[in-house]
């Protein structure tokens, strides 16, 4: 690996560090030194499976002229001749391979199209109808029932008198 640190390695530089950079700026330090690390190994990732992609190509090269010398071995091995069209060309069967009994002719089945359905067509649905707020009956458009419509105020209790404490 190209940062390949041992754990004494990285044990002696944070040491180093704690020395030289002041603990109130050391975990800013140590992000920073993160990011960076990070960085790096981003960097050797890519040059790595670009180095891969390289190697397997090549590869792919070596194994694609090691069947095209095949396929011509093979090809000078058994050369093609005009018999050998003739040999992959299918063979007609004669009458007496198949039997003395001729073809029998059947009837075609007569097809008719199925009728198409009829569209379903949905009735318009009615609305629901409303029920009357309790309150729609207690409003009135005119001022002289508005004033009588308004809330009373609510009675309040009197207080007890002081001289009523208990212990005297």
């Amino acid at each position: 690996m190209i940062l390949d640190i041992a754990p004494t390695e990285l044990l002696v530089l944070g040491a180093v560090a704690l020395l030289v950079i002041p603990p109130k700026d050391l975990p800013r330090a140590m992000r920073l030194a993160g990011q960076w690390v990070g960085r790096a190994r981003g960097l050797a990732r890519q040059f790595r499976s670009g180095f891969d992609d390289m190697i397997r190509e090549a590869e792919f090269a070596e194994m694609e002229k090691k069947w095209k010398a095949e396929n011509e071995r093979i090809m000078r091995e058994f050369p093609q001749t005009v018999d050998m069209a003739a040999l992959m060309a299918p063979k007609a069967q004669d009458a007496s391979d198949i039997g003395d009994s001729a073809p029998v002719m059947v009837e075609q089945p007569i097809v008719t199209p199925e009728p198409e359905p009829a569209p379903v067509t949905q009735a318009p649905v009615a609305p629901k109808p409303r029920k009357p707020r309790a309150k729609a009956a207690a409003r009135t458009t005119s001022l002289d029932t508005v004033e009588a419509a308004t809330p009373k105020p609510r009675a309040r209790r009197p207080k007890a008198a002081a001289s009523e404490t208990p212990g005297e």
